[in-house]
């Protein structure tokens, strides 16, 4: 017998209305936050970033393609890595999906790594993906924008990420099992492995002019990675005691 709570249908129907109140405030603090989002000051971009995309050479405006507005997910694909991470495969597993929509509406969605253009376009071809992925291999795109840091960096402990300074959790000497783990699947060691880190980043172009909006690192993200939020109303929710997933071809097959 289930050791989980049961009930009558009666007594399941009073507890889920209970909780439809709480996610209906959930909702209306979530609108709240994404219009404090909108309202937060545009800075400008005045460096001239070049990136290598598989229609070639580009800028940060070309990256719009002609839209007003750029979405970029920091992808982690260092130069050194062999595959890109398992954790920014399954959120970008989704990409497909909705960049579409998003194209639709006024709005580009690109991901942004340090890997070359090839080493992008053949593990591109090996996900079955479609979106555009720019490589930043030959800028500072992923310094200046906080999800790539240099050796020095790293090793005298000044890393500032999610808008902390200083040492994180993947930057100790003795770096956690997970991410020895999803390393050894990039081919590369963790301390080479953490030297980029996931996050997103908001851009707008007005009069010809980029503007930075919105970034947001580390468990943000969470509201992109669509199997959690699907997960998260499963029976069991999220049920994980570390890391489980692996890229979508890895799987055995059930």
């Amino acid at each position: 017998m289930t050791p989980h709570a049961t009930g009558t249908r009666e007594q399941w129907l009073a507890a889920r209305i209970a909780l439809l109140e709480a996610e209906k405030a959930l909702t209306r603090r979530s609108d709240e936050l994404a219009r404090q989002r909108q309202a937060l000051p545009w800075v400008r971009v005045d460096k001239d970033y070049r990136f290598d995309t598989e229609k070639g050479s580009a800028t940060l405006p070309d990256l719009f393609e002609g839209r007003s507005q750029l979405l970029v997910y920091h992808f982690m694909f260092g130069p050194d890595y062999k595959a890109g991470c398992p954790s920014c495969s399954s959120i970008a597993d989704a990409f497909n999906g909705f960049a579409v929509h998003l194209a639709q509406h006024d709005v580009m969605l690109t991901a942004v790594s340090r890997a070359s253009i090839d080493k992008l376009a053949a593990y591109k071809r090996r996900m079955g993906w479609s979106f555009p992925w720019a490589s930043s291999q030959d800028n500072d795109f992923n310094f200046d924008f906080n999800v790539s840091f240099t050796e020095m960096q790293q090793r005298d402990g000044a890393i500032e990420y999610n808008y902390r300074r200083g040492s994180h959790a993947m930057d100790i000497e003795n770096a956690p099992e997970p991410v020895k783990q999803f390393a050894a699947t990039c081919g590369t060691d963790a301390k080479t492995y953490t030297r980029d880190r996931p996050g997103m980043s908001a851009f707008v172009l007005e009069d010809g002019v980029v503007y930075h909006t919105y970034s947001t690192y580390a468990r943000g993200l969470d509201g992109l990675w669509g199997m959690y939020q699907w997960l998260d109303r499963a029976p069991l929710g999220r049920n994980e005691a570390g890391p489980w997933w692996k890229r979508h071809d890895e799987y055995p097959e059930r």
